[in-house]
């Protein structure tokens, strides 16, 4: 299993100490939400975070746009050091197009789907991109509940994947800690962002290692 501890619930004031914390503990890689207050009506950071991220940590960046027009924004965070960069399916018409873009930018492309958006929405998209991110959520908000129903969905992404030979990693986001992550685990996810739950925590470490252990 990877994680990827979410910034968005860091101390935004100390940033960088916070990442630096979460490196040290050992996670796998950071997740970047980013939100412009239309596509979700939270708004967050820009492509000058990552810029700002890139000489302070080792760690794959992730960036997770939860925007209105992602075309628009794939250039700026590919620049500014971004490792993936994951586009909602329900954020554009053109998601294939979208795709090939980060892919052209040297980026590893992953595409997102929410609660209510069904898989066959990604069938021909699926052979293009490096990952897959589940929405555990309803997105734009950090610290919700686990939406369980989810982990069948994983489920079957993960039949579907082995179905058709592909190899794509299955991340999900939103509501894991040490009670949830099992469930997503055991459906076939490889990627966890957690948020609350490790920058909440008095230990991040001790946190990371719980859901560690819960999946063991």
């Amino acid at each position: 299993m990877k994680i990827a501890p979410s910034i968005l619930s860091a101390d935004f004031a100390h940033l960088a100490r916070d990442v630096e914390k979460v490196e040290k503990a050992g996670a796998d890689l950071l997740h970047v939400d980013v939100m412009d207050g239309h596509f979700v009506s939270n708004l967050t950071f820009g492509p000058l975070v990552v810029q700002a991220l890139r000489p302070v940590t080792s760690l794959p960046l992730e960036v997770h746009l939860m925007v209105s027009d992602p075309a628009a924004w794939v250039a700026d965070f590919a620049e500014a050091g971004a490792d993936t960069i994951l586009v909602h399916e329900e954020a554009t018409d053109h998601l294939y197009g979208v795709l090939q873009h980060v892919i052209e930018k040297g980026v590893r492309a992953g595409v997102v789907i929410n609660p209510g958006t069904p898989l066959s929405s990604l069938e021909e998209v699926l052979p293009l991109v490096d990952q897959v991110l589940v929405m555990t959520v309803n997105p734009g908000f950090g610290g919700q509940k686990f939406l369980t129903p989810m982990v069948d969905k994983v489920d079957r992404l993960y039949q579907l994947r082995k179905a058709r030979k592909l190899h794509f990693d299955i991340e999900v986001d939103g509501g894991i800690n040490n009670q949830t992550v099992k469930a997503a685990a055991d459906a076939g996810t490889d990627i966890f962002v957690a948020g609350s739950y490790v920058f909440g925590s008095k230990n991040v470490g001790d946190a990371m290692n719980s859901l560690r252990e819960a999946v063991k």
